[in-house]
């Protein structure tokens, strides 16, 4: 099956990263599902108009686990990742179409101290105890970057 590339850049998470555990092949594993919106701008002046792009995308393993942990409603990325057609069928055996997208990387673009400053206002306590030792993505990263705040 083909698999076409997506970027989103500089986008902003419209609530917080959903993540839960989900039975895999060797037992459990991490999903995480976030809302990563993204401003498109077309023509000038008086012309102007502004888009709005909102994407779902999946996140897997440590990938998602430290999204969860990190990054929350506001807050800002790069996301890099693939969309594929997805086919499968429901309860009663229908045919179900749809879209998925999955992040291959994800970079983080806001500073330690605006990190910190969101979670203490959103109420979600101190930040994590540790920071992630793993290259911004779970897969192939092109420079293995560290979060910006970690």
């Amino acid at each position: 099956m083909t698999h076409v590339q997506v970027i989103q850049r500089h986008a902003h998470l419209a609530g917080a990263v959903k993540l839960e555990f989900v039975k895999g092949r060797e037992g459990k594993v991490a999903k995480a599902v976030l809302l990563a919106i993204s401003n498109q701008h077309r023509g000038s002046g008086e012309d102007r108009e502004e888009m709005a792009t909102a994407i779902h995308w999946t996140l897997w393993a440590k990938q998602a686990e430290h999204a969860a942990a990190y990054l929350g409603k506001g807050s800002h990325v790069n996301i890099v990742g693939r969309l594929r057609n997805n086919i499968y069928q429901d309860n009663e055996g229908g045919d179900v179409y749809a879209l998925t997208f999955t992040v291959d990387e994800i970079d983080y673009l806001d500073s330690r101290a605006e990190a910190e400053a969101r979670r203490a206002r959103d109420g979600a306590g101190d930040a994590p105890a540790a920071t992630p030792n793993t290259p911004s993505s779970n897969s192939k990263a092109r420079s293995g970057r560290q979060p910006a705040h970690a």
